[in-house]
């Protein structure tokens, strides 16, 4: 019995002793980890004034590129002016005129908006014949709104102009066969997003060691480091307040990364507005977390199972003690 109780008390102090050499090995400066972490670690470089948009030096986005799942507004009419030299019949449902109320609403009830009041008084706007196209249209994953009994319009990767001109044309050739008396250029299309969904940022908050997560937050055109961040309720309990950063996406293999390191004491105990940067579409704030929260949970993965074997082994140790205590009699 004296033997098997030096055994495992060998076997545990070589465990413990490898244990703590372990981590000493891979946290030490020279070390693998600490390598390959100086090597993942941002640079430190502040972008000079002017040259990345930030708080209250902001710029205006590009022109919107509608993409699937964009909502849109679509309002197709007809603007009809009557020839006085002859009588034109127009067998048309006409709109009702801006400001009547009682007859601004269509058949569900709901309340129509109507075109600013600059019409002439001899102008008319007619809706489309068969199906009236008035409402709101999502971008369908082919790219496409579906426009009724008028069919399918592709719409992605148009601006706003070109997608009305693309409605407009296509259009065009299906109801005016249909409307005699009316002149092709009479068709008007008023189209808007209502729902920017398909441009991005993203916010990245590192677990230490438990995953990450990700949270996709639709861009409104105006956005800092400071909304991005309150968006998501602020930091989580583990975060570094020193290792965040904003990494602006490359479109090129091989292109030099992006990466704006900020100063996130600075922007919201100092207000210093430097590195407070304008959020673009597909950005990504990443939030890393504390170097010793990842420490203690990359310790605690190797000392649990090591505690797992020496729980066992020690409990069947002290059965075999007991059983032994209790003598041939037990």
């Amino acid at each position: 019995m004296t033997g098997a109780r030096g055994w495992l008390g060998r076997a545990a102090f070589a465990l413990l002793a490898g244990l703590g050499l372990i981590p000493a090995g891979c946290m030490t400066p020279g070390g693998p980890l600490a390598a390959h972490t100086a090597a993942n670690t941002p640079p430190i470089v502040v972008p000079p004034p002017g040259t990345v948009a930030r708080e209250l030096d902001k710029i205006t986005l590009p022109e919107y590129v509608i993409e699937p799942p964009d909502v849109l507004v679509i309002n197709a009419v007809i603007l009809f002016r009557p020839d006085p030299k002859k009588k034109d019949i127009v067998d048309l449902p006409e709109i009702p005129a801006p400001g009547d109320k009682a007859a601004d609403k269509d058949k569900g009830g709901k309340e129509k908006s109507l075109p600013p009041d600059k019409l002439n008084s001899n102008e008319k706007l007619y809706s489309l014949p068969i199906q009236p196209v008035w409402g709101e249209y999502t971008v369908r994953p082919d790219g496409t709104v579906f426009l009724g009994v008028y069919g399918s319009v592709q719409v992605a990767g148009y601006t706003l102009r070109q997608a009305a001109a693309a409605i407009r044309e296509s259009l065009a050739k299906q109801v005016f066969p249909d409307a005699e008396g009316v002149k092709r250029d009479s068709l008007l299309v008023v189209l808007d997003v209502t729902q920017y969904n398909s441009k991005k940022y993203y916010v990245i908050l590192d677990g230490g060691g438990y995953g990450e997560q990700v949270i996709p937050i639709p861009i409104m055109g105006s956005e800092t480091v400071l909304d991005a961040l309150g968006n998501v309720y602020g930091l989580p309990a583990v975060a570094s307040k020193r290792n965040i950063w904003v990494a602006r996406r490359t479109p090129h293999v091989g292109q030099p990364e992006q990466i704006l390191p900020v100063d996130w004491v600075g922007i919201t105990q100092h207000g210093v507005t430097q590195t407070n940067y304008q959020i673009m579409p597909g950005d990504r704030v990443y939030v890393k977390a504390q170097r010793i929260i990842a420490f203690d949970t990359t310790l605690a993965r190797i000392i649990s199972p090591i505690e797992r074997v020496l729980g066992i082994t020690l409990l069947g140790s002290s059965t075999v003690n007991q059983i032994g205590a209790r003598g041939p009699g037990f």
